[in-house]
């Protein structure tokens, strides 16, 4: 949010914080959800990348496309081993899980070592 926006909504009494502060979560909590909305979002690139819809992975997991649906929202009802066993089914590998779910800015080091 830019600072003359906050500004205006600080003069108005309002207060603006992040969904964890809203929530009340522990550092733990939003990492955990953050994860979650990771790997929904890498589930929802590499589904739409192969140009696969929500229907056809579905089948391919023996799932439902409104549990895909679901899956790439990070609902709260799907855990994140389905979400895990979908990106494998889509075609992801371990170092692509990995990625979608390391912190912003942070780079994996390479399959050498430490890097």
């Amino acid at each position: 949010m830019n600072r003359a926006k906050r500004k205006r909504l600080d003069a108005a009494g309002w207060r603006a914080g992040s969904a964890a502060d809203f929530l009340n979560l522990s550092p733990e909590e939003a990492a955990f959800v953050e994860i979650k909305l990771r790997l929904g979002e890498s589930l929802r690139c590499r589904r739409q990348a192969q140009k696969l819809s929500q229907e056809a992975l579905a089948k391919k997991i023996r799932s439902s496309q409104s549990r895909v649906a679901k899956m790439e929202a990070a609902d709260p009802s799907v855990s994140i081993d389905l979400l895990v066993r979908a990106l494998l089914a889509a075609g992801a590998d371990h170092k692509d899980i990995a990625e979608a779910v390391a912190p912003s800015g942070q780079r994996l080091p390479s399959k050498g070592g430490p890097g």
